[in-house]
């Protein structure tokens, strides 16, 4: 179906493109707890969510969040999934990446009925708005049991040229070196654990990297060499670093987006995760990036939040005549 699109006011160019001003969404009519991805996402809950409540109120949550970026003067891409055969498809930023070069990348997806959430409307919108220069399709390598989920398995800083992921399921050691090799990126790797010893199933779910700003779940990686990597990284790139304990990204905080509204920066998160931030923690972030929060609680009992919910659109703009 065709987008809902708002185009944001004029703003004024920071240097940066790591925060985007136009993010797609996908606003999901049949929602349901998928599954096939019960196994590895610890975030995952049996919320008792079923039927009509479960898909009113993922629409509910998608809406909200849409309305409330396009009130900051974000753009958002709003699509409509009516199918039931995609109960993960409010996550499009598993399916795509985008760069500031102008290429797009298909990604290979871990469980399959979520490689259904693949849309040529979408491509095809962004080849109208934006210069899309390649469209690299890696989707084949489903078929070898090698899988790279997109910005949720990789969080990639556009501005240093560096690309961090976690080992799991849903990222292969061997793609995620390719594709960092093919975008240029820097590879940082490392082990996420729960204090269970079960493996982060996505990167973003426990750091998130933004213009001048990080948040990570520096106590989920137990290798000290592997955490001080991340964080010397982080740090090496100037930005101030919020370190969230295990409670904190369980309740999502890690899990945010920095966009970049008609007024400035903006980190979107959901209610929950704003609800776990400590006050230092806080102002810390308000230094950098005023706070938008959202409900989006069914939509959680997904396993995944806000940042989940974005595919920050990292492309050049077409040339206006």
């Amino acid at each position: 179906m065709t987008a809902q699109l708002m185009t944001p006011p004029e703003q004024t160019d920071s240097g940066s493109v790591q925060a985007p001003s136009h993010v797609v969404m996908v606003r999901p009519h049949r929602f349901a707890v998928n599954p096939a991805t019960a196994g590895d996402n610890a975030f995952q809950k049996d919320a008792g969510l079923e039927g009509a409540d479960a898909a009113r109120g993922a629409y509910d949550d998608a809406t909200r969040l849409a309305e409330a970026l396009r009130q900051e003067g974000v753009a958002v891409s709003l699509f409509e999934d009516v199918s039931a055969e995609t109960p993960d498809s409010v996550f499009p930023n598993n399916w795509f990446t985008t760069h500031p070069d102008g290429r797009l990348v298909l990604c290979p997806m871990y469980a399959p009925n979520r490689r259904q959430e693949r849309r040529e409307d979408v491509v095809e919108h962004l080849r109208e708005t934006f210069q899309v220069t390649q469209v690299l399709d890696w989707t084949a390598a489903e078929d070898h049991g090698q899988f790279l989920e997109g910005t949720g398995a990789v969080v990639i800083d556009h501005d240093q040229q560096v690309a961090y992921g976690c080992r799991s399921e849903r990222l292969t050691a061997g793609l995620f070196t390719r594709f960092c090799r093919e975008f240029g990126l820097t590879p940082v790797l490392f082990d996420a654990l729960d204090s269970c010893g079960r493996a982060v199933y996505h990167t973003n779910v426990m750091m998130s990297v933004g213009e001048t700003l990080a948040v990570v779940g520096s106590d989920l990686i137990p290798d000290p060499v592997e955490r001080e990597t991340v964080l010397g990284m982080l740090r090496a790139s100037g930005r101030a670093v919020v370190e969230l304990s295990e409670d904190q990204v369980r309740a999502f905080a890690a899990n945010v987006l920095q966009v970049r509204g008609g007024l400035g920066p903006v980190l979107a998160m959901s209610t929950t995760a704003d609800a776990a931030l400590r006050a230092d923690q806080r102002e810390v972030i308000g230094a950098h990036s005023r706070i938008l929060a959202v409900d989006v609680s069914t939509v959680e009992a997904s396993g995944g939040s806000v940042r989940c919910m974005l595919a920050g659109i990292h492309l050049p703009l077409r040339t206006r005549l």
